[in-house]
């Protein structure tokens, strides 16, 4: 209403308003609001982007309930120490059957593999999980890699997920490659560069028909990818 009758009585002429300036300083007016409106909310989107703390005002002391007294600190009282909050652990992983054990140490610790519940919303058919992992002599596990179906079934007969330690992580205890196959599988067989090296491989104790296989770090370096990995039966039949 001030710019109107500022504009009013800057374009009031003897024979009226000259009504086309006060639409055009009515137009520029606008547009000053939307620009300083779009200048506004960009500010506060960058304040947001770049992290900028936003300080809101501090409230006052709580009410007390009628009749009972307000505590309140003197300048020479020191502030409360908080109490301590303990740090989150990583709960221990839950194995399913038996855990085996590879032989395979770094120090005093094994490495072992075992099998873990897993839970994937949108693929009911996927429930488990096949952990490489590391025990110490008094039985505490860890778990270092863990393979899994992502689609089907986990218990679809042939290979499953195979687990390549690509970054060598831990570094002083590199994860060997290792896996699961399902069915009557005796021998496990992998091709690198035209070279054959056999898997290790035990039946896991929750079903006959999964069996947990690795290659030792010395005959087959952790990380590297297979060209080619077969199973056969005791018979030497290829499945």
């Amino acid at each position: 209403m001030d710019e109107l009758r500022r504009a009013m009585r800057a374009t009031e002429r003897a024979d009226g308003l000259d009504i086309t300036d006060i639409m055009r300083r009515g137009r520029r007016l606008r547009r000053r609001r939307r620009i300083g409106a779009g200048v506004a909310a960009t500010v506060a989107v960058i304040a947001v982007a770049v992290g900028v703390d936003v300080v809101a005002p501090r409230p006052g002391p709580p009410h007390a309930p009628a009749g009972e007294p307000v505590a309140t600190a003197s300048a020479g009282t020191p502030p409360p120490t908080p109490a301590a909050v303990p740090a989150p652990t990583e709960a221990p992983p839950r194995p399913l059957g038996t855990v085996v054990g590879s032989g395979i140490r770094y120090g005093a610790d094994e490495r072992v593999f075992f099998m873990v519940p897993v839970e994937l919303p949108r693929v009911p058919g996927v429930t488990i999980g096949l952990v490489a992992g590391r025990r110490t002599p008094d039985g505490r596990l860890t778990s270092d890699f863990l393979v899994n179906d992502v689609s089907g079934s986990d218990r679809r007969p042939g290979f499953h997920e195979i687990g390549y330690d690509q970054q060598r992580v831990p570094a002083d205890a590199p994860v060997p490659t290792f896996g699961y196959f399902v069915g009557p599988a005796a021998r496990i067989v992998g091709t690198v560069d035209g070279h054959q090296v056999e898997a290790k491989l035990v039946r896991w104790s929750e079903d006959p028909q999964v069996m947990i296989f690795w290659f030792d770090p010395t005959t087959l370096t952790p990380g590297t990818p297979l060209d080619g990995i077969t199973a056969h039966t005791s018979q030497g039949r290829r499945l």
